[in-house]
């Protein structure tokens, strides 16, 4: 399956999944000094292969690696983050304040990425009204206005199970067309809605039972996969 972002080229998921581990080892290679970086500094760390490397970053990128001295740093950024859209910011709001919610709002890492969680939505008249890292709970009733109001495309969802598909309901009707759901339940939603689901205790199980049975984790791409 391709990714097609408007006005740019398409990548493939695998390659567009490895970009912001990209974009966060070039970030610190400037910030320590230095000016350019090579395939293979960057391969070592993410435990690819330098080829695969090259070939992500000319998906997203017209900027060659010069022998002995590889990319020029700030110019790759800068590419990599007009491609994944982190040179602008993108609002997003997040519903569901509890401790897993909590634990996403205090996370810092989304700046990085041009992420910003400008607002979290509860049921609990305890919760709403107070303010965490900055960032505002207000209640369910308010969630349409202030997705229409404000444009908001892109929502976290970390409510229960059981609570998970009025709440998805709601954001879709208030104009929500992406949502990060981590409640362990299958949502319905239309053609022009995308969906990731994170089932944190699947994972779990899943790398357990790879412990247990000495599975791989996985084998390495093929590098004629781009």
């Amino acid at each position: 399956m391709k990714v097609q972002s408007p006005q740019k080229p398409p990548v493939s998921e695998q390659t567009l999944a490895r970009l912001p581990g990209y974009l966060l080892i070039l970030r610190r290679l400037l910030q320590e000094g230095n000016r350019e970086a090579s395939a293979a500094q960057v391969a070592r760390e993410l435990l690819v292969s330098p080829v695969l490397v090259r070939k992500d970053l000319a998906a997203v990128s017209r900027v060659g690696g010069k022998p002995k001295t590889g990319f020029d740093l700030a110019q790759l950024i800068g590419d990599i983050e007009h491609y994944l859209g982190a040179d602008t910011r993108r609002e997003v709001i997040l519903v569901g304040a509890g401790s897993l919610g909590c634990a996403l709002m205090s996370f810092s890492g989304f700046r990085d990425l041009g992420f910003r969680i400008v607002a979290a939505f509860d049921s609990d008249p305890a919760l709403t009204g107070l303010t965490l890292w900055d960032v505002p709970i207000l209640s369910m009733e308010q969630l349409p206005a202030f997705c229409r109001g404000l444009e908001i495309r892109l929502a976290i969802l970390t409510v229960p199970a059981r609570a998970a598909p009025s709440a998805a309901g709601l954001l879709i009707a208030s104009g929500i067309r992406a949502i990060w759901n981590f409640a362990p339940v299958h949502l319905d939603k239309p053609a022009d809605v995308l969906i990731k689901n994170e089932n944190l205790a699947a994972s779990l199980a899943l790398l357990a039972g790879r412990l247990g049975h000495h599975i791989p984790a996985g084998r390495p791409e093929k590098e004629g996969k781009a």
